[in-house]
């Protein structure tokens, strides 16, 4: 009986987590095959390659990012970056403008005890195949002590670079110099207080109109507003599992919200309101009215008390079959 009950809890768990067929039916949803890829931690996607979503593992695997098709799901390049040291914790991807790629080795375990984290700019490949690359390594510390973060993005047009830190009372968002120095090290202060959620990622429109922070269960958009950002409404995501990244599609019409594990999904939902970021439209409601929490939208409240429902009726039933 106990195995009955718990795989139909299970399929229950399944349906109500279940992304509508609107938001999962789109082209670019692909699952991650590459047996390497097991801590998929950060996603952007390229301009240069469409269809193409770099990637890298959070930790232990060294200095490597992939290129995912999302047309089969297979990794069609993996780059090595040399001129860097050892990772550490490799928590974030971005594209800048120029094709530059932005990896931030910005994660921090411990607390927020290390002195310093690195990012690490690259040139993307015009040709993807397996290739060693020289990158640059900037030495990163913020104003005010040293912190965890796993959500780096550039600005599209200005090519500065943002971090947002990772607190479960909720963050800041962190701007760096005007330019990164690969000489000195770069101090980034924060400019806007990002609560109600612990950010393990975030994306900026490809026209630096929007922003997105996602947590592990949810995401909260912005609009950019030249830095300052200002909240406009919470986003229900899809249930993926561990929720570790989210990237804006190349033309700006969808987000792609992924998760670590090894056969990993990405799966996308439309922008807010439905409309093109590229063209800086878009900003009503995608997940329901704001609430309170942890990234929960209305929608993952909803299939919560159904599966209390659900699973209720079935102890119920379970209680009959006993007394007959």
């Amino acid at each position: 009986m106990r195995r009955p009950f718990a795989t139909l809890a299970a399929a229950l768990l399944v349906g109500v987590f279940a992304v509508p067929a609107s938001a999962a039916d789109g082209d670019e949803d692909f699952t991650i095959k590459d047996p390497r890829i097991t801590e998929s931690s950060g996603l952007a996607a390229s301009r240069l390659h469409p269809g193409i979503y770099w990637t890298h593992n959070d930790s232990d695997d060294g200095p490597y990012i992939y290129a995912v098709d999302s047309r089969t799901g297979e990794t069609v390049a993996r780059l090595t970056l040399t001129g860097v040291g050892t990772p550490r914790d490799v928590e974030a991807v971005s594209v800048g403008p120029g094709n530059r790629i932005y990896v931030g080795d910005i994660g921090d375990n411990l607390g927020g005890s290390w002195p310093h984290v690195w990012i690490y700019e690259l040139p993307e490949p015009k040709t993807l195949k397996d290739q060693t690359i020289r990158a640059t390594q900037y030495v990163v510390k913020y104003s005010d002590g040293a912190r965890d973060a796993e959500s780096l993005v550039v600005h599209p047009k200005t090519g500065r670079v943002y971090i947002v830190d990772k607190n479960e009372q909720g963050g800041h968002l962190y701007e760096g110099p005007a330019e990164l120095s690969a000489s000195g090290t770069n101090v980034f202060r924060p400019v806007a207080a990002v609560p109600d959620l612990e950010a393990t990622d975030a994306t900026l429109s490809p026209d630096g109109e929007h922003l997105v922070v996602r947590s592990y269960f949810g995401a909260i958009a912005y609009d950019w507003n030249g830095g300052k950002i200002k909240r406009k409404e919470r986003l229900g995501v899809p249930f993926l599992g561990q929720g570790e990244s989210v990237t804006y599609t190349a033309d700006g019409t969808r987000i792609m919200y992924g998760a670590e594990g090894a056969d990993s999904s990405v799966e996308g939902q439309d922008v807010p309101g439905g409309s093109d970021s590229s063209s800086g439209s878009g900003s009503s409601a995608a997940g329901g009215k704001d609430d309170d929490g942890d990234g929960l939208g209305g929608n993952l409240k909803t299939g919560a008390i159904a599966v209390a429902v659900a699973c209720a009726a079935l102890l119920g039933l379970r209680g009959l079959r006993r007394r007959k």
